[in-house]
């Protein structure tokens, strides 16, 4: 897969995964038609931003609630470890927890920041106790979301 440089995204590029990012299920003939172009142009523009990993996959986006997936806890890490056998240990470990949504290694006071989805707080009990379980940690802290007041996984383009 060929690496591209995101400064040679020209204007219609931009305005493809603009339409993408809101709606990866609209036809090539519905994104030519708001970016100006006739499909099969269009088509391959979407191809090769695909093959060049621009576009890296194109996903369902659900529910949460209609799920059984409702609670969102964000868990912030400290460690004493700081070497890169016990981060690639700890990476592989919560990897592995599907219920763990993202995991972002932080600067600051916090070494890692873990967003996870769960149905009620007795599941998330459960995910704690799964998480010290499989690494030795400093310090965990987990903080819920009370209310989700904006969401978006489209990128500025």
């Amino acid at each position: 897969m060929k690496k591209r440089d995101e400064k040679t995204l020209d204007p219609v590029d931009r305005k493809i995964l603009y339409y993408l990012q809101r709606d990866a299920g609209m036809t090539i003939k519905e994104i030519a038609g708001k970016v100006n172009l006739s499909p099969t142009p269009c088509w391959k523009r979407i191809q090769r931003l695909e093959d060049e990993g621009v576009i890296r996959a194109r996903v369902a986006l659900l529910d949460p609630a209609k799920v059984d997936a409702a609670v969102t806890v964000f868990i912030s890490i400290k460690t004493d470890q700081h070497n890169t056998a016990w981060s690639e240990k700890f990476a592989l470990e919560m990897s592995s927890i599907p219920e763990i949504m993202e995991i972002y290694r932080m600067s600051g006071e916090v070494d890692y920041l873990l967003r996870v989805v769960v149905p009620d707080i007795a599941a998330f009990d459960n995910l704690y106790k799964k998480i010290i379980d499989r690494i030795a940690l400093k310090d965990v802290t987990s903080t819920f979301a009370i209310e989700q007041m904006k969401y978006t996984t489209a990128i500025p383009v």
